[in-house]
């Protein structure tokens, strides 16, 4: 019931049927260990936990993940999470669209992998369509909600945007229970101090996100689902361009 009705939130607000939540990665600084200290030091040159959320279109997190150290790419992190190991037991909703079987899916950028259950935009070329273009608009202007979710969650904890001194083994567990902390005020509909936000973004600039690379690894099941979403996107919302352009 609860991811139906998620999917019935996210599709009056973005338009697209059957999606769950969106899912993300945010690096979180930390004490690396002495012993394997590379694993930690990420693209940015600084060490960190990846934290991998999964947030409704409430900004809470159904699933979280912050065991893999800063080093790996996002994609690996996704196939070490117990979101990966579980994807195919998410509810089913087979509908045909386009001729094609589609059932609920999450929103990912382009360093995750394109599944059947791990929907993401097209990359940004000149050689687009149109509506491949409002596609990925149509995408990228739902998937702000994971982005807003991590932005409160560190305007909330400031724990997890400056290197702490726990014990690097210990530091999940933080970032585990301020995700719980977080769910837990977002459900009583607890605001977001503006300058809370302000500070964090200032504190956040000494550690700035990596920017991880574009995964091309495309399952042709799910490019045949993207391809039947793109059309019945266009078919019943105005198109859409960026204002990025590649």
């Amino acid at each position: 019931m609860y991811v139906g009705y998620t999917a019935v939130c996210i599709l009056s607000f973005f338009f697209l049927l059957f999606i769950i939540g969106c899912v993300d990665g945010s690096h979180i600084p930390c004490l690396p260990p002495s012993d394997g200290y590379r694993d930690f030091i990420n693209r940015k040159g600084w060490p960190s936990y990846v934290l991998q959320g999964v947030c409704d279109d409430k900004y809470c997190f159904w699933s979280v993940s912050c065991k893999m150290p800063g080093s790996p790419h996002d994609a690996n992190a996704l196939r070490q999470s117990n979101l990966f190991n579980n994807a195919q037991s998410f509810p089913k909703r087979a509908v045909q669209i386009e001729g094609q079987d589609v059932d609920f899916f999450l929103l990912g950028d382009p360093a995750y992998p394109l599944m059947p259950w791990l929907m993401k935009g097209y990359l940004q070329s000149p050689r687009l369509t149109p509506q491949e273009e409002s596609f990925y608009v149509y995408l990228s202007s739902a998937r702000t909600s994971i982005e807003i979710a991590f932005g409160r969650l560190k305007s909330r904890f400031c724990v997890l945007l400056k290197r702490s001194d726990f014990h690097s083994t210990f530091t999940p567990y933080v970032i585990a229970t301020c995700c719980a902390l977080h769910n837990f005020f977002e459900m009583e509909k607890e605001h977001v101090n503006p300058r809370w936000a302000e500070e964090a973004t200032s504190v956040e600039r000494l550690f700035p996100q990596p920017v991880s690379q574009v995964n091309r690894a495309d399952n042709s099941a799910a490019s045949a689902i993207r391809w039947a979403l793109t059309d019945y996107l266009a078919a019943r919302v105005p198109l859409r361009k960026s204002l990025v352009r590649a």
